[in-house]
């Protein structure tokens, strides 16, 4: 398979030195204490040796896009297995690239942070990042035959920016509450349907981090939108859309199908397939639970916060995602 060079994005960041390093913001200190106590070691608290599923399978099939279709139906039990293994390995590396870009940006937002609890806290969300990227690594080589597939461009090009951005909280509205959303979402819903009991573990250990991630941005984040000037809140709001724009689409598992010898036409049939089974809301129970708790969890996150107006509702709605009515 094609290997992916690395890339360079240049970013120019402030660094601020602090000198008091007593508690000022009790609820982030609070988040930090509970890293502190929550951390795991990915190669000692993973079961590695446990026994894969006995047919193969990594999740369930209800997940493949073209599950139930003919294309499906036309497939060996080999190719259905052959199948769900290069799905699972293509999702799990989304996750992965996703989680080298936040150890990045969490790198870049204890110099950013003002104040001796944020910088502490996200030193600890430094290290959570690294443990995730070690252990979706470990998982695609040790249970997938190291099946890597490249990283989706709209995933590189939110990560362009989160990287390149100066400014904290639009670092932290784009990783925290609107990637890292996406990410537990997609976590759950890889765990709950994982027919591999080590799938099962490693995405629950996960999602007690991502927990804490997420609530950073809820705590940090009120202050500065609630104190932004008019032109402020239509960049912060603007911002967040281009997030969510990047984090809602575009994700396709090209490369998977390709891999198996679907053609160009077949493909068509995959995307035509997968665009109906959405519309008809006719989803397997894993994969409406995934979008219920993602779109429902982000859009009362950032309506919370006051990210999410009236403003920008025509753009949220071409996304699928929907306001409350004013």
């Amino acid at each position: 398979m094609e290997t992916q060079q690395p890339w360079t994005v240049s970013a120019p960041l402030t660094t601020t030195f602090e000198m008091e390093y007593g508690v000022e913001a009790a609820d982030i200190r609070r988040l930090y204490e509970n890293a502190k106590r929550d951390q795991w070691n990915a190669s000692r608290d993973i079961a590695w040796d446990a026994p894969p599923s006995p047919d193969g399978r990594i999740i369930a099939d209800e997940l493949i896009d073209i599950y139930g279709s003919p294309l499906w139906d036309g497939l060996s039990e080999n190719d259905k297995v052959a199948l769900n293994r290069r799905i699972a390995a293509w999702r799990l590396g989304v996750l992965m690239y996703g989680e080298q870009g936040a150890l990045l940006a969490c790198s870049q937002l204890v110099d950013l942070v003002e104040g001796t609890d944020l910088k502490f806290f996200q030193a600890t969300q430094v290290m959570d990042e690294a443990r995730h990227n070690e252990v979706l690594k470990r998982y695609i080589a040790d249970r997938l035959d190291d099946i890597i597939y490249p990283m989706p461009k709209n995933e590189v090009a939110l990560f362009d920016s989160i990287l390149g951005e100066s400014r904290w909280y639009l670092k932290t509205i784009a990783l925290q509450l609107v990637a890292e959303t996406f990410a537990v979402s997609l976590f759950k819903m890889m765990g709950e349907s994982a027919t591999d009991p080590v799938l099962g573990e490693m995405c629950r250990r996960v999602l007690q981090d991502e927990s804490r991630h997420m609530g950073f941005g809820m705590l940090a984040l009120p202050k500065v939108v609630a104190e932004a000037s008019e032109a402020e809140r239509h960049e912060l709001e603007d911002y967040t859309c281009f997030a969510l724009e990047k984090t809602l689409t575009g994700f396709f598992p090209l490369e998977a199908y390709q891999d198996m010898g679907f053609g160009a036409s077949e493909m068509a049939e995959i995307r035509r397939y997968r665009r109906d089974t959405a519309a008809s809301n006719d989803y397997a129970p894993f994969r409406k639970y995934f979008r219920k708790d993602m779109h429902g969890s982000m859009v009362a996150n950032l309506a919370r916060i006051g990210l999410l107006t009236e403003r920008v509702r025509p753009r949220l709605e071409k996304l699928g995602v929907c306001l409350p009515k004013a």
